[in-house]
């Protein structure tokens, strides 16, 4: 059964069209009957899949949603596909990397007239370490861009991958005819006034002559698609299109459908843990708070790697040691959830639940697994936290620690002194943080400078520790797991200790 799930995310650089296209896959999918919420003023056109206020105000996708739907396939089959939508935004490429850690395949957005751009290559990476197979999008053709062979050869290059054209535009920007498709022959072409493709496919076509030149070198500069090469990561099969008219949207679905692999083995402590096994297991690799204003409720994202789940199952969590009864977990899409029955490998399903489920931990039913993979990243800013009302200090708490439970922040308590500090990894981090302190906790807080530049996380004997922390105990401070944190002044202060401490361990990542 876990052979028609399909789990795949979305990666892009901010504006290359990720959340259109979001949009008009769920729209092809069944899902959603209108694409975008429209506005009183029609012009701010908000996908569904953004719904967080700052999201709404700046049109940038800053959570990670997940969205299902099904669609029956060639053979008459039904294959459930579960789309997570990652954050665009660089600052929260954390809860990206975390995103991509339960997905099997990843859809690349490319802007045409762009080129590949930085986000879209550190997010690359991060598919390349699990070595997740990716399929190309090179979208918004109907505008002016750069020449099919400069952007394909870009990602060659670049991303050092095999690319395999399946699509090719004829003409671009004004002279935008349509999209070939390569193996059937096809066209599709755009209608009215406003240039969509509403269906109309040409067969037999005779393309303009600069075309099919360019259709000739094509196919014989670049290899022809390989399954295995694609699943292995080493080759990407490259589509054209534009996600706002339509084009190339229903091609993309059938790639996912057709070539992108089912649930893979999920590395744990113990290996490679097969989806066939039969006992229930799945990592929780993002917590969400308040996805709905009118209930304070808290979500723990759960990517099913084993087993069939039930509804009302008793699991363990890694972090807890004792069983909880999952009675009501939810089937998402975006703000719209529903109650599940029952979950196969590679579904994401939510689990409501009041702080006891934290990122990184492993759900099973015997308790012997431990996924790994899922881990927290030093921040590059810090930041003390001053509260404008001083009667608020324990809703400031309360709200730091869903906030870095969720990964938005990371919390450290100074050993002297009172004032929190919190750590991002970008700048855009904070100022959600204070939105979301004002929208969903009522706390109204400022940001002031804190002399530390950045944190490592130690780890040593007990003796080494000990001595370590009766010298500097200016600088250190406790995680939320009561983990020792050393607080450098600047990147040479880090070296400088590691220096003066070989017996001690300075890591800038932590295994949540």
């Amino acid at each position: 059964m876990s052979n028609s799930r399909r789990t795949f995310a979305i990666i892009s650089h901010p504006d290359a069209g990720k959340t259109t296209l979001t949009e008009k896959l769920l729209l092809q999918g069944g899902a959603i009957h209108l694409a975008g919420q429209v506005k009183a003023r029609g012009a701010a056109r908000r996908a569904r899949s953004d719904w967080m206020k700052i999201e709404q105000q700046r049109g940038i996708s800053v959570t990670s949603s997940v969205m299902t739907f099904e669609r029956t396939d060639a053979n008459g089959g039904t294959v459930t596909f579960n789309l997570l939508d990652t954050p665009g935004h660089e600052d929260f490429s954390e809860d990206t990397y975390r995103t991509l850690t339960a997905v099997d395949s990843a859809i690349m957005v490319i802007d045409a007239a762009k080129g590949i751009e930085p986000q879209t290559r550190k997010l690359f990476e991060v598919c390349r370490l699990r070595s997740v197979p990716i399929i190309t999008f090179i979208n918004k053709v109907d505008r002016e861009g750069r020449a099919c062979f400069d952007l394909l050869d870009e990602v060659a290059d670049m991303l050092a991958l095999d690319v395999c054209p399946m699509s090719w535009p004829v003409g671009m920007g004004g002279l935008f005819q349509g999209i070939y498709d390569i193996e059937s022959g096809k066209v599709s072409r755009p209608e009215g006034p406003s240039k969509e493709f509403l269906g109309k496919i040409d067969e037999n076509v005779e393309l303009p002559e600069e075309v099919a030149e360019e259709m000739e070198l094509a196919q014989v500069g670049y290899p022809d698609f390989d399954l295995e090469a694609y699943r292995a990561g080493d080759l990407t099969p490259v589509y054209f299109g534009s996600a706002l008219k339509n084009f190339g949207v229903t091609e993309l679905i059938e790639a996912i459908s057709q070539y992108a692999p089912p649930p893979r083995p999920q590395p744990s402590e113990e290996g490679p843990v097969d989806p066939e096994t039969p006992e229930v297991t799945g990592f929780i690799f993002k917590v969400q708070a308040n996805m709905d204003p009118m209930h304070r409720d808290r979500i723990a994202f759960m990517r099913l790697a084993s087993g069939t789940f039930k509804r009302g199952m008793k699991l363990t969590p890694s972090g807890l040691g004792k069983a909880i009864a999952v009675h009501s977990p939810i089937m998402f899409f975006a703000q719209d959830r529903e109650i599940a029955d029952t979950a196969e490998p590679g579904d994401i399903i939510g689990i409501p639940n009041h702080g006891t489920l934290r990122v990184g931990d492993t759900l099973s039913e015997k308790n012997k697994i431990r996924y790994i993979g899922l881990p927290n990243f030093a921040p590059e800013i810090l930041r003390r936290v001053a509260l404008k009302d001083p009667t608020k200090t324990k809703q400031l708490r309360k709200a730091l620690d869903d906030l870095s439970e969720e990964g938005v922040i990371q919390v450290f308590y100074p050993e002297i002194g009172a004032q929190w500090i919190v750590g991002v990894v970008g700048q855009l981090q904070l100022e959600v943080l204070i939105s979301r302190l004002e929208a969903e906790y009522k706390v109204e807080a400022m940001l002031e400078a804190s002399p530390f530049d950045t944190a490592r996380w130690i780890k040593g004997s007990d003796k080494a520790l000990d001595e370590f922390e009766s010298f500097n105990k200016m600088n250190l401070a406790r995680d939320r797991d009561g983990d020792l944190v050393f607080m450098a002044r600047s990147a040479w202060d880090v070296n400088y200790q590691q220096e003066r401490n070989p017996e001690l361990t300075f890591s800038a990542t932590k295994e949540r």
